[in-house]
């Protein structure tokens, strides 16, 4: 042990030399990076003088013997920075992919399809501009740019476009844009739709064509207004479209004529998925939407019902498209339905746990605030498309809260009932699982409709559920149990009459 103690000694004392006087050899040593100084001493690690330095002809150290632990590991070249770590590149999971940059805009797997890519808002609170760039054949593509009040919007109808775009590329706005956002609006036809932070009219709308490595680009510009302007601009517009309009086309065409009601025959019951197309309903934290997590419930439920043999069933949209509140119910009314069962997912922004299915019947008051606070946020589905409500009548309304329609609420209120003790045994419910409010797609007034509001999305064990198939599967079966008992009690009730 002594004798180890000795050489361990030795070697550093061979380590240590005075540290010499010259700075011409300080400046040449440690432009090196050879030599490092720690209180007038220097540590030597293996460093050997330049054949014409003065310290070469020095008599030489006696040599040291290599030994792993004063072996020093060689620096890496300069040339070569580092390799980055994996951990510090966020890398977008499968199912996910990064939304395309301006300068990368995928191709249309269609060659007749056009793609928007990317999308930004630049400018102040007096001149915003919306730009979108575009892939595939632009080339001469028609638009339309119109403005409509309460709220203050500004609508873009284009033809059928494939948005690649982030769900919540349009959460944020921009001078007088509050918020945007895209979507189809029916069958070939796409719609874009800005909600303004008060009036402004467009100024420009135009279509910038592909140069170079620049793809073309939608460019919409708008300015600030006033409400009078505004108004005046907007009375202005629909002048000169009805102008405009071609002489043999009717300005208001004749509504399509109802089939007549089914003589016997299994009963109908629709199907209503909540939002589709430019209403993407609520979302999931990693951008899940409530429109095609609905969609896919009702299309399981249609296939229960008509599997059972004792009823139709029909739905409101059968794909990602976008249907008004009242063409929802007009729908239902013009099949000659006998039931409506619309159906919803909702989230919350600070959940606090709150989770489980609710159903809703119609009231004119709400049964308490949060189920208001639901129907105001539904009723906004035609805000969000870009609806024109301004000449909507309110005689559907009138005729609702009449005292005269108790018998097609009482139904309502029987189903909900039902569809409750059914839902106990298959899903969770709510704290308060029945609860009323002015939903207007539940305003048809002689057809038994309720809202099911299947959970929350913005509950991870609730989300979990209604992606699930398993789920789907039992809640499906509780829901065509609940048809069945609803309608048997209905036929007692008939036949004790007769």
């Amino acid at each position: 042990m002594r004798l180890i103690t000795m050489i361990a000694a030795l070697l550093c004392m061979t380590l240590i030399v005075p540290a010499p006087a010259s700075s011409a050899e300080d400046a040449t040593t440690l432009a090196r990076g050879r030599i490092t100084t720690k209180k007038g001493t220097r540590q030597v690690r293996h460093v050997r003088p330049p054949a014409d330095s003065p310290q070469a002809a020095k008599p030489a150290l006696p040599p040291v013997p290599p030994t792993p632990v004063a072996a020093p590991t060689p620096p890496a070249p300069v040339a070569t920075p580092p390799p980055p770590q994996p951990v510090a590149v966020p890398v977008p999971p499968p199912s996910a992919p990064a939304p395309p940059t301006t300068a990368s805009i995928p191709p249309p797997v269609d060659p007749n399809a056009i793609v928007a890519g990317d999308a930004r808002l630049a400018g102040d609170d007096r001149r915003t501009r919306l730009i979108v760039d575009l892939a595939g054949p632009t080339a001469g593509l028609k638009f339309q740019a119109f403005t409509l009040a309460n709220p203050y919007r500004v609508v873009l109808d284009l033809p059928q476009i494939n948005f690649t775009l982030p769900a919540d590329i349009g959460k944020k706005g921009r001078g007088l844009v509050q918020a945007w956002r895209f979507g189809l609006i029916a069958a070939g036809k796409s719609r874009v739709v800005l909600d303004l932070a008060g009036p402004a009219t467009v100024d420009k709308a135009f279509v910038l064509d592909a140069l170079d490595d620049q793809p073309a680009r939608l460019v919409l510009d708008l300015v600030k207004s006033d409400p009078a302007t505004f108004m005046q601009a907007l009375a202005a517009a629909k002048q000169a479209a009805v102008k405009n309009a071609e002489p043999t086309a009717p300005a208001t065409p004749p509504p399509p004529e109802a089939p007549a009601a089914p003589q016997g025959g299994p009963p109908l019951v629709v199907i209503d998925p909540g939002h589709g197309g430019i209403d993407t309903g609520a979302l999931t934290r990693d951008g899940q939407q409530e429109k095609d997590i609905v969609l896919g419930f009702a299309r399981r439920l249609a296939a229960k019902l008509e599997a059972s043999g004792h009823y139709r069933a029909m739905l409101t949209r059968s794909d990602d498209s976008f249907v008004s509140l009242a063409g929802r119910v007009d729908f239902a009314r013009a099949n000659h339905a006998a039931l409506f069962i619309s159906i919803h997912a909702d989230t919350l922004p600070d959940p606090f746990g709150v989770r489980g299915a609710t159903i809703y019947t119609l009231s004119d008051t709400a049964s308490d605030e949060e189920s208001a606070r639901y129907a105001e946020q539904e009723n906004r589905s035609d805000l969000i498309s870009g609806v024109d409500l301004s000449s909507e009548s309110n005689d559907v309304a009138d005729i609702l809260i009449d005292l005269t329609r108790r018998e097609t609420k009482a139904f309502s209120n029987r189903f909900a009932r039902v569809l409750i003790d059914q839902f106990r045994s298959a899903a969770t419910l709510n704290k308060n699982p029945h609860r009323s409010a002015g939903f207007r797609v539940l305003k048809a007034s002689d057809i038994p409709s309720v809202l099911l509001e299947l959970g929350y999305l913005s509950n991870s064990k609730d989300l979990e559920l209604l992606t699930s198939v398993e789920w789907q599967e039992k809640t499906t079966i509780a829901v065509t149990v609940a048809v069945d008992s609803f309608f048997a009690a209905k036929a007692g009730e008939k036949a004790e009459v007769n």
